[in-house]
């Protein structure tokens, strides 16, 4: 006699809950009274909530009030059908800012008055959005310097020897003036040097590399100078295998990121600034002109709990030129942008009083075995 292969009860419900935890969405049960009856791994996530926690109150706890979510249970109670709604707000103290998603919520005909609710997040669709959006104008920045290069910097180099000239022959209360001439002309210079990095088309030389090598050097040279009197923490994943990129540009990029943290907090007593990795499965881009997806598991934050970014300027932090410090030239992060753009990967900014994450997601290494997909989990350099 053989060995029925039908699943007992008990087996099948651990087997469902095993499904609904690997749904990289937030998944809920609300049952007939409003209560969070079940709460898969993503929705714990999300709700910041402990399912046995969200389990003892009811949905309305947790989002804001007057949610359109709440009227889109009553509705798929009433008409025992499902419907999806799109971009719903859900930004709240608790659940953070940019809570933007779509719902799905459907009756479970086996419960009466229970809905499952399926959210799903729009606000990485936004962030990839707004990517392109950076790199389209890191893109104008790169005609801009060439053309600067050409017609500012030659006739710069003309006044700066007429300046130096006329220093030798006027007198000596005007010479403040001729040296202001110079220092200006070559602040302007500067400027349009670095405003040449974005000319800078060749290809990146790219290896396999140990991203915490990386953030250990850049804080190492952080502490030596401009972080001293900072706090640094990490909070990494070991087991992180190595990202596809170049060295070089990568200690430049959070370098930055890491001076602008440190500018951020300034002198206050509990400033401190966090870097952290994970890998995080589930964001895949698709490559211009191909059918090939990239994806990108490898998240790399710097945290800072300074007073944040303004809301004005947060959406538009990435372009050029546009800066909350009061001599700053507005390039910096353009240029970061542009850096993690060129290697494929995404660099966003989430922020709120106290608490400002710089969160860059990049591809992993790929090494070519037999069949041509398999990966390369090591952490050597």
């Amino acid at each position: 006699m053989t060995k029925s292969t039908v699943p007992d009860a008990a087996q099948g419900q651990a087997l469902a809950m095993a499904v609904l935890n690997s749904v990289q969405n937030p998944v809920i049960l609300v049952d007939a009274e409003g209560r969070v009856a079940f709460a898969n791994w993503e929705a714990e996530s999300f709700f910041g909530s402990s399912a046995s926690h969200l389990a003892k109150n009811t949905i309305s706890s947790f989002i804001p009030f007057g949610s359109p979510l709440l009227a889109l249970i009553d509705q798929v109670r009433e008409r025992k059908a499902p419907v999806n709604e799109y971009r719903v707000d859900l930004s709240s103290p608790r659940l953070g800012q940019e809570k933007l998603v779509d719902l799905y919520v459907a009756p479970v005909v086996s419960e009466p008055g229970s809905v499952v609710v399926v959210f799903q997040e729009r606000s990485m669709a936004d962030k990839i959005d707004r990517q392109l959006t950076h790199r389209a104008a890191a893109r104008s920045v790169t005609g801009l310097a060439s053309m600067l290069a050409h017609e500012i910097k030659n006739p710069l180099s003309g006044i700066r020897g007429a300046a130096q000239l006329l220093e030798s022959v006027v007198p000596d209360e005007d010479r403040s003036l001729t040296r202001l001439i110079c220092d200006e002309t070559d602040r302007i210079v500067s400027l349009v040097d670095r405003m040449e990095v974005f000319s800078d088309e060749r290809p990146i030389d790219r290896m396999a590399l140990n991203i915490h090598s990386v953030l250990d050097h850049v804080k190492a040279i952080a502490k030596a100078g401009f972080g001293r009197d900072i706090k640094i923490a990490e909070m990494y994943d070991p087991s992180l295998p190595p990202v596809y990129a170049n060295r070089d540009q990568l200690v430049q990029v959070f370098l930055n990121l890491i001076k602008n943290a440190a500018e951020a907090v300034g002198d206050q007593p509990d400033a401190e600034i966090m870097l952290t990795t994970a890998y995080r499965p589930g964001i895949r881009l698709s490559v211009a002109g191909t059918r090939e997806k990239i994806s990108l598991p490898l998240e790399f934050c710097v945290i800072d709990n300074g007073p944040g970014v303004p809301a004005d300027i947060l959406p538009h932090l990435f372009d050029p030129f546009i800066t909350t410090k009061t001599n700053g030239s507005g390039l910096g992060l353009a240029l970061v942008a542009k850096i993690i753009g060129a290697h494929g990967g995404i660099i966003e900014c989430d922020s709120q009083p106290r608490r400002t994450i710089f969160r860059v997601l990049m591809p992993m290494h790929k090494e070519e075995g037999g069949d041509g997909r398999a990966l390369n989990f090591t952490g050597s350099d």
